[in-house]
């Protein structure tokens, strides 16, 4: 190649490269594989070392982009750079030497820097380009893990990584319906739930903290050892990243533990990392321009296999997103066969020119998601449906973010009704047991269901059910006890079931309670009322109303109405029994199934449930009444009582 032509290459490469940081970290959106990326990343590394000549704006020189929200900015005191990187475990020892080393999981979440100040969690930034992060305190205390006071009482800066587990991930996309949109893997949902400007949202995310390094901490003795560090992070209640001891002889056989065990995480993890033990040492290394000399990272070499492309799936949403899945000739890829893989959208499939019949690469993303690596004969995009698979609508493409993507454009598309049905019938909702999301696509397929109120007439139907596959006498009739009890129901309930957006069943009881529980009030609820409720705020209202001001909306709920019984449920005594009473709830319970179910006897009383413990909660409710927790803690310090599930029933009572 020639010089003129390396160098346009080189800058081709930046381009890329960039587009697709830029879309993964600011835009939550992917599109090119991890192993693409990985590949040209390399291949600009090799033009910049050949060329002796590196861009200013060259991924291999920046360590990241400006954080884009309306969050706080701050400066780090010092840049948190990235990781040098290799996959092969002989480099691992190269840099070794006869240094002893940590190693320990690369978590693949949202770095965060903290600040402890006098015990008390005071500061929570996010890594951001490296330089600036966002503010992100006050979300920071809503984690599920991070002590809010630790024993420590001078200033401890240190670094961890947020994550979501994968099931937590899956949950949290099932219940949101529309997240399989916006989130296409852990990582970007805790990147989206942390970044919140709305910390009540980021509790219900199930957001973790482990910490990976100590930054600083006066006045102690770490006795020169990265690994007494975590240790003492773990003593001052920090939950820390998986680490062991390791040396150049020992580093093959902790490479291969790790492998073996990722499979079992729960949380994402994208490879290795290892830093010296000795922390002298390594901080007299100093820098490069963009990576610290004491620790390297150390990523899966993937095993690939070749395969061929037999055909493009096309599967619709709830939102009318129509994803993109290949299907291949099953390969067996770390210990299992696989034989499908997202592609996520058309500008994956386009940057792949991926048509059915092509000779493509697999491998395991982090050894795990099965992905396309490589397609080797390029015979293009082709045969993009014009119609939706499971409707026959018309579909389009949509350009959002330099990324396209397809959607079924009809209202009524089945697959949307899918998810809308499978809320209606879920467990908050109007809690009608049998009717998985894979039996609500087998009864509308069948024109057994339209809408809502289908649901209640299914006996219609009652021969062809007893006869479709998987279902039997025994099965129906299950099912119809099951349809009969969800006719006596709440009015909350039957809000919520309705799927209207950001209403779930706590913001449902809210209105519903400020309305007197009377469904004309709360069809005919206007924007300015809705506002005025406390909890409710101004998009939530707008989003109700707007909801009910289409007819058809009102049309539907009026004979949802005419289907079900729900008793008058006025302002009593015992539903007002908390009002303006704050609970916290930690630690398993006993005689509840969940924790949700208690919130939920809180709620239903005019009580609240909030995630951490402050000067406005009334009660913690916590069975180890005695414990040492951060909540427990914070409790005794404010003087809030810490009640026991059983303290707590007799209040009800």
């Amino acid at each position: 190649m020639a010089e003129n032509s390396k160098m346009k290459r080189m800058k081709e490469l930046v381009d890329i490269l960039n587009r697709a940081r830029r879309a993964y970290e600011q835009e939550d959106q992917e599109i090119m594989s991890n192993y693409e990326y990985d590949r040209l990343y390399d291949e600009l590394l090799d033009l910049e070392r050949e060329l002796g000549t590196t861009l200013a704006a060259s991924p291999t020189a920046n360590v990241g982009y400006e954080v884009l929200s309306e969050l706080p900015k701050e400066r780090h005191e010092s840049p948190m750079l990235s990781l040098d990187k290799t996959k092969d475990v002989e480099r691992l020892k190269e840099f070794l030497g006869v240094q002893k080393a940590m190693i320990s999981w690369k978590l693949d979440g949202l770095t965060i820097v903290l600040t402890y100040q006098g015990g008390t969690l005071a500061k929570a930034v996010t890594r951001g380009n490296g330089e600036v992060g966002e503010v992100v305190t006050n979300n920071a205390r809503v984690f599920r893990n991070i002590p809010l006071h630790i024993p420590y009482q001078g200033e401890l800066v240190l670094r961890g990584e947020a994550v979501i587990s994968y099931k937590d991930f899956k949950k949290i996309n099932e219940e949101m319906g529309d997240a399989d949109a916006k989130y296409k893997n852990p990582r970007n949902l805790c990147s989206g739930s942390v970044r919140q400007l709305n910390n009540e949202i980021t509790a219900r995310r199930n957001v973790r903290f482990y910490a990976f390094s100590l930054v600083s901490a006066e006045n102690v003795d770490f006795h020169n050892s990265r690994l007494y560090q975590m240790q003492w992070l773990k003593e001052q209640g920090f939950d820390v990243v998986e680490n062991h001891p390791v040396t150049r002889d020992t580093i093959e056989d902790e490479v291969s533990w790790f492998a073996a065990h990722i499979e079992k995480n729960e949380v994402p993890s994208d490879g290795l990392v290892l830093v010296y033990d000795d922390i002298a040492y390594g901080q007299s290394l100093g820098t490069t321009a963009k990576f610290p000399r004491d620790s390297f990272a150390f990523k899966w070499a993937d095993e690939v296999k070749e395969t061929t492309l037999l055909e493009m799936e096309w599967s619709p949403s709830r939102t009318g997103l129509i994803n993109p899945v290949a299907i291949f000739e099953p390969v067996e890829l770390e210990g299992t066969t696989v034989s499908r893989a997202s592609v996520h959208n058309i500008s994956i499939m386009e940057e792949l020119e991926l048509g059915v019949g092509d000779r493509i690469t697999v491998y395991k993303a982090n050894m795990i998601i099965p992905q396309i690596a490589e397609n080797l004969t390029r015979s293009g995009v082709r045969d993009i449906p014009g119609t939706c698979p499971v409707c026959g609508g018309a579909t389009r493409i949509s350009m959002e973010n330099e990324t396209k993507t397809l959607y079924c454009t009809n209202p009524r598309c089945q697959a949307k009704h899918v998810k809308a049905f499978a809320l209606f019938a879920s467990r908050d909702a109007m809690n009608i047991e049998g009717l998985s999301e894979a039996t609500l696509e087998k009864f509308i397929m069948n024109g057994y269901v339209k809408d809502f109120t289908d649901i209640f007439h299914l006996d219609r139907y009652a021969d062809e059910i007893r006869n479709m596959e998987g279902f039997g006498e025994k099965s129906y009739e299950n099912l119809q006890g099951s349809i009969r009890n969800a006719r006596n129901t709440t009015l909350p309930r039957l809000v919520y079931s309705l799927g209207i957006p950001n209403i779930g069943i706590a913001n449902a009881r809210l209105i519903c309670r400020a309305f007197d529980n009377d469904p004309e009030r709360v069809m005919n609820a206007r924007t300015e009322e809705l506002d005025e409720i406390s909890g409710i705020g101004e998009v939530i209202a707008r989003t109700f109303a707007d909801y009910f001001a289409d007819e058809e909306h009102r049309e539907i709920f009026r004979r949802l109405l005419d289907e079900v019984e729900i008793p008058k449920e006025g302002i009593t005594e015992d539903s007002a029994k908390f009002q303006g009473v704050n609970f916290v709830i930690t630690g398993s319970v006993e005689h509840f199934a969940n924790r949700a179910e208690v919130k939920e006897e809180i709620e239903k009383r005019g009580g609240k449930v909030t995630g951490s413990v402050t000067s406005k909660t009334s009660y913690l409710i916590n069975n180890d009444v005695n414990s040492t927790s951060s909540k427990n803690r914070k409790a005794r310090e404010l003087g809030i009582p810490i009640i026991s599930e059983d303290e707590f029933i007799r209040m009800l009572k």
